[in-house]
């Protein structure tokens, strides 16, 4: 069983983030506890395809979208890739897997117009809660940093001389860890994942009527607002920490509206009827 030293590639090798080892952690015993139940066989090293695809049937049965079941898959596949890599297995049993096929998601990023009146308005209180609240959004969308990211901010990761951070986790970039987080409750405490969530989705909430209002729709906005901007693509990708282009082209569908309308007011032809 290899799932123990999988886990710490991922960590230490990979530097995925502690949110991610686990949802990776869970899908793997997930289906190691299947295959037992199943198959009565817990070593999933040696899985054969068969076992994958009806672990896809059940999942489908359950009511899984198409989208998480795939996501479960390539967990699987990442896992059997890393065997490969130790010599632990000579072929991987997902090697002719097709995806199920899933709807394109588009996200919708939060307007220039609605962000600049949350932080131009006045709807923080004047207190350690509001600034630490307020904080927590002005980085999100200033930074386009992950909320995983954020919670691990350190002091030491802040220079207020350069005004710039350094973030770590999915990032190669991570540095010293010393103690003392830089944003903290008023008791002394680590913020937490879901107080971050829900600093964003009270305060978005006042200023738009979209329906995710998540931190991940902030590194969102960030990005489709530098594009829309002028940004180069290369440099959104540096500043959002991805490792290819391709991740970085998700936000790029706004951009393309946006030069459809400039298209349209300034190009002698952009307006024929």
């Amino acid at each position: 069983m290899s799932i123990p030293k999988y886990v710490e590639y991922i960590t230490y090798e990979r530097k995925y983030s502690f949110h991610t080892q686990t949802a990776y952690s869970k899908d793997l015993l997930s289906f190691e506890q299947f295959c037992k139940d199943n198959f009565n066989d817990s070593d999933i090293d040696k899985a054969p395809y068969s076992y994958i695809r009806s672990w896809v049937v059940v999942l489908v049965e359950q009511g899984k979208s198409n989208r998480t079941v795939n996501r479960k898959i390539s967990v699987l596949r990442s896992y059997y890739n890393f065997l490969l890599r130790l010599e632990v297995i000579k072929i991987s049993p997902l090697r002719k897997h097709i995806p199920l096929k899933q709807s394109k998601k588009v996200h919708i990023p939060f307007s220039e117009k609605e962000m600049k009146e949350l932080l131009e308005g006045d709807h923080f209180e004047d207190s350690y809660s509001g600034w630490l609240q307020r904080s927590v959004i002005e980085l999100l969308y200033g930074t386009g940093i992950r909320r995983a990211e954020l919670i691990s901010l350190k002091q030491s990761d802040v220079s207020f001389d350069s005004k710039t951070i350094r973030v770590s986790g999915k990032r190669k970039n991570s540095t010293y860890v010393l103690k003392g987080n830089f944003l903290q409750s008023e008791k002394g405490k680590n913020i937490s994942e879901n107080f971050v969530y829900k600093t964003v989705n009270d305060y978005i909430g006042i200023v738009s009527t979209k329906v995710k209002r998540s931190p991940h729709m902030l590194r969102h906005s960030f990005a489709t607002h530098l594009l829309n901007n002028g940004a180069n693509l290369n440099a959104v990708k540096e500043l959002l920490g991805h490792a290819s282009l391709a991740a970085t082209q998700v936000y790029t569908h706004t951009s393309i509206d946006k030069m459809k309308q400039v298209y349209a007011q300034a190009h002698p032809r952009g307006t024929e009827k």
